[in-house]
Formats: structure tokens, C-alpha cells, sequence
């Protein structure tokens, strides 16, 4: 079958890009304490579904906006909220995205970070709109000491909330696991989403090396590092938490136009097609897999006919030449099918026990290829960590 290769990201787009959402709300991100919420919560700023403008749409409190906004500070100081991120890791970039604030976006902003022991017991429920933190709240904030949490993002202007402005990007390199971040604005005005990209990091030293866990799950350091198209939907969506909420919550590729025009199955009722698509996702942690579940929850009319997955095991530097390639080749004959070709069906979830894998022995890699195209909403890789830990230099 013909291959489609790696989809390179926007030139005037980062890499890190198609890391996770560390702090999105379907990963268990929340904002624990802010300033002021007057014309829009803070929890906005965790959503998952992109801004959105509703012209008509006010509320008592002023006009509604899909982001957090701050009234016109009349006081001293500036504002800024606390984060706890859905899944603590290491954080390779920010998009503080101000879409559709044009004239009230925050002139500025910086970001610190911090890995707590403990989460705070900090908590902001409802609908904040028309709020802004009490007394108490500013009293149990403060023993955090969040004003002296490591720096990522140091003051910087931020651009008007246009289609062609409203992401601001911030590369980091900060080396250390992050629990918590606090994101401030200068000296107010509103945010539309704060987006961390990053690889979870899970204490695996606390657990027995017997336990089955889902090697590749976001909650566990999974991550997707290439992909051959992503048109409907990002590879890294099917290592999230629980399963799909919708069609949107999944993998899915545009059609392939190569496909036949008249199409032909094999004995096995296989689609015989030239093309196919892939993605490649790197375990949290080495192990050997045992069961897969595929689950096409969502797609009824746009499952992919067949599915197929290989693994390998890399080291770091092995990793980084084939991340440099794209994916785009395979020199030193790493790879190996794990899963041979399988039929799917719509809207379904497919499990595969040891009788139906090859054994492989521990894996740092996998390559789900799909055939010709459609929709993965989630990928789960049963199995048990090995001693071997892979440490990657991205």
C-alpha cells in the first residue's frame, strides 16, 4: 500500500504543537483560585472547544465572552489566577490565545510554574461571572507563594484577539515536572484559552511492575510524535481520558483520494486499497503489551475499514533521527507488526488478547496504520512496564 507521508506543521506554527493539553478540562485541568472574574469565569480559559463570538449575547454583568475577563481595574496590582493541570508533566510550550478580544485583551502577561507535594485545598465552583476572590480566598492563595514560583514566561506584550494575532506562542525549556501554574495579566483584561503542550510524567517507581496499566495513556506520559494526516482530528485524542465524548474527540483523516472506484475485498472481507494513514504514539513507559482495545466510538459512517499495529523499541537518539525524518523512512528495519491487518466495525470497541498479538517483548513505540482513512476515538495499550526506561531529548 501506498504510504502518505508525515504532515508537517505550519511553518509560522512550533512543534511542540502536537504535544497534549496538559491543562484542558478534559484531561482534569482547573482553575483553582483567580482575582476577578467579572465579565467572564477563568474557567473558560480550560475549555477544550476553540473560542467562540456571539455578538448579540450580554449578560448582567456585561457582554458574555468565551474566555476570562476582568473588569477595568480601578485598584492597585494586577490579575492573575492559579492552574492545577489535569496531568503534572513536562511542558515543552503555552499558546496564551486571546481570540476575539480585540479592544479588552490583557496588554501583557507571564507565566510561573510550581510542582506541589500536596494539591491546595482551593476550589472555585459555579458560575463565577460577576466575581472576584474574598478575603479568605487571598489568605489561603497566599501560602502558596505562587509570587516566587519558577518563571517560564516572563512579562511579555501580548497580540489583539484577530484570526492572524490571537495566538501568542512560548517555547519552554524548563526541565522539571510542573503540578501548577499561575498565569498573570498586566495589569487586566481578558484571555480567550491558555493551552499547555507537553508529555506527562508519572511516578512509576510507585507502582508493582505486575500491575497492567495502559502504557500510552495521556494520564501516563503517552504521546503522539508524527502522524500522516490529522484533518478532522488530532492523533493525541485517542490516549484521553474516558471514552470519546463525540466525533471531534477522536483521530480522523480526510478521505484519501486514491482511493479505487470501484472497490474490492480480500478472503478476509479487507477493503484492497493503495493507501493508508498512520500515527505514532511513544509509551509513557517501555513495556510489554498484552491487550489492545480500538474503539470507533462516534464513527459510524467514517470508521476506518481496517487497522493494523506495529512497535518498536527505541533508544532516545534513535527516536530523534526518526522524529527529524518525519517518520518518513525505516533504516534500521525497527519495526514490527504487534497487530496483524484486522477488519473494524462502526461505533464499536475492539479488544485484542495475547492469542491475537505477536510477541514482541517490551516496546517503546507503536504505529497504529489505518486503511484507507476514517476515525480512531480511542487507542488503549494493556500491559506491564518494563525496568527499561525510555528518557526522550525533546
Amino acid at each position: 500500500m501506498a504510504d502518505r507521508k508525515a504532515v508537517k506543521i505550519v511553518s509560522d506554527q512550533p512543534d511542540f504543537l502536537q504535544f497534549n493539553n496538559l491543562a484542558c478540562e478534559t484531561a482534569g485541568g482547573n482553575v483553582i483560585f483567580a482575582t476577578d472574574e467579572w465579565f467572564a469565569p477563568a474557567s473558560n480559559l480550560l475549555k477544550r472547544e476553540p473560542p467562540e463570538f456571539i455578538a448579540s449575547a450580554f449578560t448582567e454583568y456585561g457582554k458574555w465572552m468565551d474566555g476570562w475577563e476582568t473588569r477595568r481595574k480601578r485598584i492597585p496590582g494586577h490579575d492573575w489566577c492559579i492552574i492545577q493541570l489535569g496531568v503534572p508533566g513536562i511542558i515543552h510550550g503555552l499558546d496564551v490565545d486571546t481570540s476575539f478580544f480585540t479592544g479588552n485583551y490583557s496588554p501583557s502577561a507571564s507565566v510561573q510554574a510550581a510542582c506541589l507535594d500536596e494539591s491546595p485545598a482551593l476550589t472555585l465552583e459555579g458560575d463565577r461571572t460577576g466575581m472576584a476572590a474574598s478575603d479568605s480566598q487571598f489568605e489561603a492563595v497566599a501560602k502558596l507563594h505562587s509570587e516566587s514560583w519558577e518563571e517560564l514566561v516572563p512579562v511579555t506584550e501580548l497580540k489583539p484577539g484577530y484570526s492572524d494575532t490571537c495566538h501568542n506562542y512560548f517555547p519552554i525549556n524548563y526541565p522539571s515536572r510542573v503540578t501548577h501554574l499561575r498565569l498573570n495579566m498586566y495589569p487586566d483584561g481578558g484571555i480567550a484559552r491558555l493551552k499547555v503542550y507537553g508529555v506527562g510524567q508519572k511516578d512509576w517507581s510507585a507502582l508493582p511492575t505486575q500491575d497492567q496499566l495502559d502504557l500510552v495513556a495521556l494520564v501516563n506520559g503517552g504521546v503522539c510524535l508524527g502522524y500522516s494526516d490529522a484533518h478532522f482530528g488530532h492523533p493525541r485524542n485517542m490516549i484521553g481520558l474516558g471514552r470519546s465524548a463525540n466525533m471531534g474527540d477522536g483521530w480522523e483523516t480526510a478521505r484519501r483520494l486514491d482511493r479505487p472506484k470501484n472497490l474490492q475485498v480480500d478472503g478476509k472481507g479487507i477493503l484492497q486499497v493503495p493507501g493508508y494513514e498512520w500515527a505514532v504514539l511513544r509509551l509513557g513507559h517501555p513495556g510489554v503489551i498484552s491487550q489492545i482495545e480500538i474503539d470507533t466510538n462516534h464513527f459510524k459512517g467514517n470508521f476506518p475499514d481496517s487497522c493494523k499495529i506495529e512497535a518498536c523499541h527505541l533508544t532516545p537518539e534513535e527516536e530523534g533521527k526518526y522524529v527529524s525524518g518525519r517518520w518518513s523512512s525505516d533504516p534500521g528495519n525497527k519495526w514490527r507488526v504487534l497487530l496483524q491487518p484486522q477488519k473494524l466495525q462502526a461505533h464499536h470497541r475492539h479488544f485484542y488478547s495475547c492469542d491475537s498479538l505477536a510477541q514482541s517483548g517490551p516496546v517503546s513505540h507503536v504505529r497504529l496504520v489505518i486503511a484507507p482513512d476514517g476515525g480512531v476515538s480511542r487507542l488503549r495499550l494493556w500491559g506491564r512496564p518494563t525496568s527499561t526506561r525510555h528518557t526522550s531529548k525533546l
